[in-house]
């Protein structure tokens, strides 16, 4: 069985093995590739997401709100 030194020690060769070869430069344009693509489909986060679903329940319940009190008004003045 290997010690976790063994496998520390192989796990640093292989990144010093991709860190000087074209697989670096693939990652890191494929990283630029897909934060450009998301950019432009305009993804928020889901914290952003969690907000404005929030904002939308009370305007929502405001809304209902403000319908029953014309639809109250309206039978009021009839």
């Amino acid at each position: 069985m290997l010690n976790k030194e063994k496998i520390q020690n192989l796990s640093n060769k292989i990144k010093n093995i991709i860190k000087d070869s074209p697989v670096s430069d693939m990652e890191d344009n494929l990283n630029a590739l897909l934060k450009g693509t998301f950019t432009k489909m305009d993804l928020v986060n889901r914290e952003e997401f969690d907000v404005q679903t929030e904002v939308l329940k009370r305007t929502r319940s405001k809304l209902e709100t403000l319908e029953a009190k014309i639809i109250d008004l309206e039978h009021k003045s009839k």
